[in-house]
């Protein structure tokens, strides 16, 4: 197509192919900063909404008669888009045992606060199990010991931000896993009966690993391996 000149041509410049790769990825850029600047993050001054998507989990310990029902709501971020994200809104831990209410009621709302802050708030998980009851743990179902009934809502925590995405599985390697089932492998053979494993999956005889806590650590060719996570004193 022509294009006709009227004036007088004062300056011209030849546009040179690293010039448009350039100029393209400046505006690429300018779009990704647009859209990023619409994405709602995680902060205090979020509203609740009116409804909120939740998840309950029960806690039956030995130290009370009556369950803890742990209940964790969350808040969805940029929803329908790309940059949608479930986040953690607020905590409500109910009970008929009314024995610890006034110390619970204050953990929920610090543990709520929390949430509403934004950021990482997958520490709470590691805070909270690190507390130890002076009177001494207890082995919850499945052979895990909980050094208390704080440490025990961390798990459930922990449980709820690996159901949302916010903490990763970090299960066995390959490695491990392979060493697993050679283990277990090795142990049916020598087993004499059905009854040498307990009701867990883990044989009675077997210790508590110091790595996940669960009572699944037995010897095999005179070292101490985990059936659990893959963990031996051997490398």
């Amino acid at each position: 197509m022509a294009i006709n000149i009227n004036s007088k041509i004062v300056k011209y410049n030849v546009v040179k192919e690293e010039d448009k790769a350039s100029a393209a990825a400046a505006a690429q850029q300018k779009l990704r900063d647009e859209a990023e600047s619409n994405v709602i993050h995680m902060h205090e001054k979020i509203e609740r909404p009116d409804m909120l998507v939740g998840s309950t989990y029960k806690v039956k310990t030995p130290l009370s008669e009556h369950a803890l029902y742990v209940t964790i709501n969350d808040v969805v971020l940029n929803a329908g888009t790309e940059h949608e994200l479930r986040r953690p809104f607020e905590i409500f831990i109910n009970s008929k045992n009314m024995d610890h209410f006034q110390w619970i009621v204050a953990l929920t709302r610090i543990i709520s606060a929390v949430f509403r802050k934004g950021g990482d708030v997958t520490f709470l998980v590691e805070e909270l199990k690190a507390v130890f009851d002076p009177r001494g743990g207890y082995f919850k179902k499945g052979g895990k010991y909980m050094p208390s009934l704080v440490a025990e809502i961390g798990d459930a925590i922990e449980n709820h931000l690996r159901m949302i995405g916010l903490l990763k599985n970090d299960g066995p390697d390959e490695h491990q896993k392979k060493l697993i089932d050679e283990k277990r492998a090795q142990y049916d053979k020598v087993a004499q009966s059905e009854s040498a494993a307990s009701s867990n999956g883990f044989p009675d005889g077997a210790q508590l690993c110091a790595k996940c806590h669960t009572k699944a650590a037995i010897i095999m060719d005179g070292c101490l391996t985990c059936l659990n996570c893959g963990d031996s004193k051997c490398g």
